[in-house]
């Protein structure tokens, strides 16, 4: 239907005849307010509209139209006698479709509607395809772009825009990117750059940070439209929101691979991790253990209080297994972070835990010890107290199997043999792990009770002036004498004692005891001396040090300048600002301080002369190689330059023939210790030593002619 509106009668009539003659519908209206009433009511699919009408004009009633929605996209065929330019640019810019001047010609008028209704169905059926893709795309997320050569900017379509959260439909690639997360960043920008560069499509899946801190998880892909005149790439490409998809499939992949009453990985996950463990301990030649648990009784704590109350006790015993089997504590750092769980659930009451880079039995005892303290509480269920225990079973690889189906089987059958032994226990797969574990075990048990049973004793080996040759101070050395039998060393106890946490315990005893020693052979009458005592890194870092220092010191009734402590480098290199300042403290108080093994460590020279010590002491094993080898000489020559320079005096430590004293000599070191003067010595023997020592005593200088030593070297 074709509405006419024109104030003239006979325009309407002779336009209504000629169009109903070519077989269009019509209908008519006089003025402008009757013309938008008309369209209200009878919905036309085109509109003759008049210029010149009383009241409202053409212009007016066009504009109005096209501001309502439904009339919108309406054709609208403007009629005037004016032919100037001005009266159609004012026709357009009101919104009409076409331009008619009169008179009309009524010949050519049915033929020129026609085209502009056939013209109107064809652009609102690309407007309604373009509305349906939109929304299609708006159902499904979907967004798309084009990228121009030469351009900065990337045209987004309206949902590419909203997705990436832009007001804006072109965004710079800059913009683009830093909407990517930062790991996934490189790889978007790779595939950018190689599709415009060298025309490469790409298909990716990527992570977007939009700015109120939203996650999405975006498919992108992009491919080459055209190549310009200039040869460059035009690209299009995609991007849709898969983020519910990507939740889904992660849902679906926890559903497979996690225990979902613990949490834990499943049996299926973990054989998946232990595979590349043992992947990764082959390539690196390390060794990792297999810990098989099974709870001893669970099934009478099933039968009694319900299975409802044994998934508790589960749930509760996978928790209290991943708090204590901390990530930091195991792994090596090459190893991947997907596999943040050492801990999995392979069924019933089982579980398993690998633990990668074992480097000796110990490793796998100080995970064994934190497992029995977790179960030594009892686990709250409801009203009621539970105490359980684990039988453990461990299998090492690659001594015990070299697969995952092997070392699995090989940690049961051990853990079976816990059970057959009485529960509540261990067993390695291999009886001579189980022989070695159980000596170290029943060590630390005897260790705690040294103390009490008086067991640990001092020896003291003496420290010479070279200049005077009198004896100065000696080196304090703790020795085992278990039950009464055994002299056990201290490095076969001590690393025990650092990972039980007795070290405190000794370190504290250790100090006292040499400063009631030095005290009691002052009260006898033999010349004080500087004894000085090792401390461990984990005593030096405890809170109470200083106060342990000080407090022994009152107790004894020693002068704290006869007391020397030994530290390491490693000690310096820890915590440059707290190591100083205790340091520092302990020099207040009056204690001299010594840097133990020195040249052995990592420590920075740098750094050396900012902390507060008296001596160096040079480490035995350059003192050893002092008349083979001139690389030796030099490094012992550079340490005690360096230590004079500081204003610091230089001790060799493991000086064991005439030959090594004498290069010493020369070379202006300050005092010695070694076999060569004394082995370390009971307290007694050291006594009735320094009783009788003379200065002569001290070797003298061999020959030249029998020095094994190269040729004096020239100053460094």
């Amino acid at each position: 239907m074709i509405l006419v509106t024109d104030d003239e009668k006979f325009t309407r009539t002779a336009v209504r005849e000629a169009l109903e003659a070519f077989g269009f519908a019509t209908a008519e209206a006089e003025t402008g307010p009757q013309a938008m009433a008309r369209v209200e009511q009878l919905h036309p699919d085109l509109v003759l509209l008049d210029v010149v009408m009383p009241g409202d004009d053409g212009f007016t009633v066009c504009r109005a139209l096209r501001e309502q929605t439904t009339t919108r996209d309406l054709p609208i065929v403007m009629m005037t006698a004016s032919q100037d330019d001005e009266s159609i640019h004012q026709a357009f810019l009101a919104g009409a479709t076409d331009f008619i001047t009169k008179p009309v010609d009524l010949t050519l008028l049915g033929y020129r509607l026609r085209y502009l209704l056939r013209a109107s169905g064809d652009l609102a059926s690309m407007r309604d395809s373009q509305r349906q893709l939109s929304e299609s795309q708006r159902l499904a997320q979907l967004g798309s772009w084009e990228w121009q050569p030469g351009s900065r900017e990337i045209r987004f379509s309206p949902e590419c825009a909203r997705l990436f959260a832009i007001d804006e439909q072109t965004i710079t690639e800059n913009l683009l990117l830093s909407r990517v997360v930062p790991e996934d960043r490189s790889r978007l920008a790779e595939a950018l750059s190689a599709a415009r560069d060298e025309g490469t499509a790409f298909s990716l899946d990527h992570w977007i940070r939009l700015p109120d801190g939203t996650l999405r998880y975006l498919h992108s892909q992009g491919q080459v439209a055209s190549v310009s005149n200039a040869g460059q790439f035009v690209l299009t490409g995609t991007c849709q929101d898969v983020t519910e998809r990507r939740r889904v499939e992660e849902k679906i992949h926890h559903l497979a691979h996690y225990d979902p009453l613990t949490g834990l990985p499943n049996r299926l996950l973990f054989n998946e991790q232990l595979a590349y463990i043992i992947a990764y301990a082959r390539r690196r030649r390390h060794q990792l253990a297999l810990l098989f648990l099974d709870i001893d009784r669970f099934k009478a704590i099933n039968d009694s209080f319900g299975h409802r109350t044994g998934d508790d006790l589960l749930r509760r015993v996978a928790e209290r297994l991943k708090m204590t089997l901390r990530k930091t504590d195991f792994v090596a750092r090459q190893v991947r972070d997907e596999f943040p769980q050492t801990v999995a659930r392979l069924g019933g009451d089982e579980f398993s835990i690998w633990l990668p880079d074992i480097h000796e039995i110990q490793d796998v005892l100080k995970v064994l010890r934190r497992l029995k303290e977790i179960f030594r509480e009892p686990f709250l269920l409801g009203d009621q107290e539970v105490f359980v225990s684990t039988s453990i079973g461990i299998a090492l690889y690659p001594q015990d199997g070299a697969d995952v189906e092997t070392l699995l089987k090989n940690a049961d059958t051990a853990m079976h043999h816990a059970k057959n032994e009485g529960r509540d226990t261990y067993r390695f797969y291999a009886g001579a792990m189980n022989s070695a574990a159980r000596r170290l075990l029943t060590m630390e048990a005897n260790l705690h009770r040294a103390l009490e049973r008086e067991e640990l004793i001092l020896h003291f080996q003496p420290q010479i002036e070279l200049a005077s040759g009198r004896i100065c101070g000696a080196e304090t050395l703790l020795r085992w004498h278990h039950q009464g039998k055994d002299l056990i060393m201290p490095n076969e106890f001590i690393p025990l004692a650092e990972e039980s946490g007795l070290i405190d315990r000794l370190g504290e005893w250790t100090i006292r005891s040499a400063c009631e020693q030095a005290r009691r052979w002052q009260e006898e009458g033999l010349a004080p001396l500087q004894l000085s005592v090792n401390l461990s890194s984990r005593q030096f870092w405890k809170e109470h040090l200083t106060a342990s220092v000080a407090r022994s010191l009152a107790q004894t009734g020693l002068e704290p300048r006869w007391l020397h402590l030994e530290i390491t480098e490693s000690i310096l290199m820890q915590n440059r600002a707290g190591t100083i300042a205790t340091l520092q403290f302990l020099k207040e108080l009056g204690v001299g301080i010594a840097l133990d093994d020195f040249g052995t460590g990592y420590s920075s020279l740098s750094y050396l002369k900012q902390f507060p010590l008296d001596g160096l002491k040079i480490d035995q094993s350059f003192v050893h190689d002092l008349h083979h080898g001139r690389q030796s000489i030099l490094i012992v020559r550079a340490i005690i330059a360096l230590a004079h320079g500081l204003g610091l005096r230089v001790i060799a430590e493991g000086v064991e023939n005439p030959q090594q004293l004498d290069r010493l000599r020369r070379e202006g070191c300050d005092l010695v210790q070694g076999f060569l003067i004394s082995r370390p010595l009971p307290a007694a023997e050291f006594a009735d030593f320094l009783r009788n020592w003379q200065p002569e005593m001290l070797p003298s200088p061999p020959p030249r002619g029998a020095l094994d030593s190269p040729a004096p070297l020239s100053p460094i």
